[in-house]
């Protein structure tokens, strides 16, 4: 019988064996993984603080920065020489702004009056972190609570007061819940609650901490994804008397308002030819209308956003005369006038001014001051 040969096993041969057979094939060189840079932070803050002033000019400079929202007042037995220590901090997104905000105890209110001058009727969405808050709508009032949502409609009256608070503001313009709109009026100056609301709570804390390194990629993704939530988070509206009068009269508001839209830059576009396609009275409209400043202003302010969001596209070539007929101005004159007053600059500056004239290509607001101003961007937002 033939003896075989016992084979050297030991780890030291086995591994020479092994190298020597890798070594029979070629290498292929591996590429190394080319990370590409991160998109740089498109946001940057607008910051306003009366920590700077002397203490006796803080409440009046306050009273400035919140006026295109609301009419602000000290409790009674304060004065304006105790001071107003308060910060306030805002972020652009686009079709949203995020505004960080600490103030001491206060009063405020949004009239009947100040809606008539005002063309802002966007909703907001409150974060209180600190503090006590009443806000009262209709009779109704509504008490915050740390880390509890609530919202509420800019184009409604209300008013209220706070205790010493800091809080977190998410303003979205009107046009963004279209569909919904009727939900949303119905839930008017309520808290949001269940779990949708908290995950909202979580998911709007998880923004603001990455506020500084968002990218111009980011905002229109956010935007989309927090008003996804925030209807999410709308619970069916209570049942009260005149429940279905009160929903077909918002559903009727949306109609009229959708209207408009489409037809800003109709020469027809009056409350008569409104009445004839919604199929209402003239006081009907009227109605409709008070709370906006009326069928006119609600229609000119519309035409005027349209008209900026033209001047400020780089794309758009027109003149400004030519803008100015396609959003349904007759005279030229007339809508530098009327431009001139709404935003604070003409339309000749605004050509020179870089806004965000689509949620889907946004930009800073840095680069003018004209436009970096707390009242522009809400007079812009969405537009």
């Amino acid at each position: 019988m033939g003896t075989f040969k016992k084979r050297d096993e030991s780890p030291a041969k086995l591994m020479e064996q092994s190298a020597g057979e890798r070594r029979r094939w070629p290498r292929d060189a591996q590429p190394q993984n080319e990370v590409s840079p991160p998109p740089p932070p498109v946001l940057k803050p607008l910051s306003f603080s009366t920590l700077d002033l002397a203490p006796q000019f803080q409440f009046a400079a306050w009273q400035a920065q919140m006026a295109p929202l609301v009419e602000v007042k000290l409790p009674d037995g304060k004065s304006p020489n105790d001071g107003f220590p308060a910060e306030h901090t805002a972020w652009n997104l686009g079709s949203m702004l995020i505004v960080q905000q600490r103030t001491p105890p206060h009063s405020y209110a949004r009239s009947a009056a100040m809606l008539r001058s005002s063309s802002i009727d966007h909703w907001y969405v409150a974060l209180p972190r600190t503090g006590r808050a009443w806000t009262e709508v209709d009779g109704r009032v509504t008490e915050s609570h740390p880390g509890k949502l609530e919202i509420r409609s800019l184009g409604h009256p209300f008013r209220g007061r706070t205790t010493e608070s800091e809080g977190l503001f998410v303003y979205l313009p009107r046009d963004l819940f279209a569909e919904v709109a009727a939900t949303l009026d119905a839930r008017n100056n309520s808290s949001l609650s269940g779990n949708f609301a908290n995950l909202l709570v979580d998911y709007i804390n998880g923004i603001e901490a990455r506020l500084h390194s968002l990218t111009a990629e980011d905002l229109t993704r956010i935007v989309h994804a927090t008003r996804s939530m925030i209807i999410a988070s709308l619970a069916p509206p209570a049942e009260h008397d005149a429940a279905a009068e009160q929903l077909a009269g918002i559903a009727l508001m949306e109609r009229a308002r959708r209207y408009v839209q489409h037809n800003l830059s109709a020469a027809d576009l009056t409350p008569d030819s409104m009445c004839r396609a919604l199929g209402v009275s003239r006081t009907r409209l009227y109605q409709l209308f008070e709370p906006s400043g009326g069928v006119l202003h609600y229609i000119q302010s519309r035409r005027l956003f349209a008209a900026h969001v033209a001047l400020s596209d780089p794309a758009d070539g027109r003149r400004i005369v030519d803008i100015a007929e396609a959003t349904g101005f007759s005279s030229a004159a007339n809508f530098s006038r009327a431009f001139s007053k709404e935003f604070g600059y003409s339309p000749r500056e605004a050509r020179n001014i870089v806004v965000f004239p689509r949620p889907a290509h946004p930009v800073s607001f840095a680069e003018n001051e004209k436009t970096s101003s707390f009242e522009g961007w809400l007079k812009t937002l969405g537009s």
